[in-house]
């Protein structure tokens, strides 16, 4: 792995060099509170010298039920990461999960992400490939990790190299899921950074009925050990009210639980790479 395509240089941020941090509300619940989630996770990352990449969808496409919120749109979604990343000064990566969005989002996010049930879709690869941003795809809970070359090579033929990869566990029967450790090594041997989405591994899709569960009282747990394998980076949906999340917040960190929690990962990281 090389880290040129893996740098964002208007923040100072090599993504291939050091531990990082993907983290932010599920989706843009408003200005208001994106702005606020962006500050406060800025201020705790820099506080323990984590690389941060701030994380909000603009449209979650595939929610539970049709009556779940979904965000605000491309169009008004984008004019407030825009303000965000420039009010905040943090680099911004958000859902993409039409081709027709690829281009659009590219000229406003550092990264684009690639959710995991489109992770095989090869036009949505190919538009996100052709905008040269950095581009995550997430491993789809139906994938093997080594089935996830594939997606590496199309990346690759479509020309772009900046690919990263993200393991958020593998379906375990109804409504579970769960995180094989080996899956990390494997897909780092693709030659790209690997990360681990601790709160998305947690989830209970579809558990609530006409919403999906979650066990965050484990985040700590799968952190701490992913790390302990080496991952690159992790992402962690975070919210400073879970409960009132408008998606996902019963498998997000609460944010007053994010300090701690990382002051912790940064040890073991350290002891990691002294090994």
């Amino acid at each position: 792995m090389t880290g040129t395509q893996y740098r964002i240089p208007e923040f100072n941020i090599d993504l291939s060099r050091d531990l990082f941090l993907i983290a932010g509300p599920c989706v843009i619940e408003s200005r208001e509170h994106v702005i606020f989630m962006a500050e406060e996770l800025k201020k705790i990352t820099s506080a323990c010298n984590m690389p941060f990449v701030f994380k909000a969808s603009y449209d979650k496409a595939n929610r539970t039920s049709i009556k779940s919120f979904r965000g605000p749109g491309l169009d008004e979604g984008l004019e407030l990461l825009k303000e965000v990343r420039s009010r905040v000064k943090v680099p911004i990566l958000s859902d993409v999960h039409d081709p027709s969005h690829a281009a659009p989002a590219a000229k406003v996010l550092d990264i684009l992400q690639i959710p995991a049930f489109l992770s095989r879709q090869t036009d949505l690869i190919f538009a996100a490939a052709a905008t040269g941003k950095i581009v995550n795809v997430k491993k789809g809970q139906f994938l093997a990790p080594w089935e996830m070359k594939n997606v590496v090579d199309k990346m690759r033929e479509a020309g772009n190299e900046a690919v990263m990869l993200t393991e958020r566990g593998a379906s375990f029967g109804y409504n579970n899921l769960v995180v094989d450790f080996r899956s990390f090594p494997i897909m780092q041997g693709f030659g790209c950074p690997v990360v681990f989405d601790v709160t998305h591994s947690l989830q209970l899709p579809g558990g609530q009925g006409q919403s999906s569960g979650g066990q965050p009282e484990f985040i700590p747990h799968l952190a701490r050990a992913g790390v302990a394998a080496g991952v690159d980076g992790l992402f962690m949906e975070v919210h400073d009210n879970p409960s009132k999340a408008l998606s996902d917040g019963p498998n997000a960190l609460d944010l007053s639980l994010l300090a701690g929690l990382l002051n912790q990962l940064v040890e073991i990281r350290r002891c990691v790479k002294k090994k």
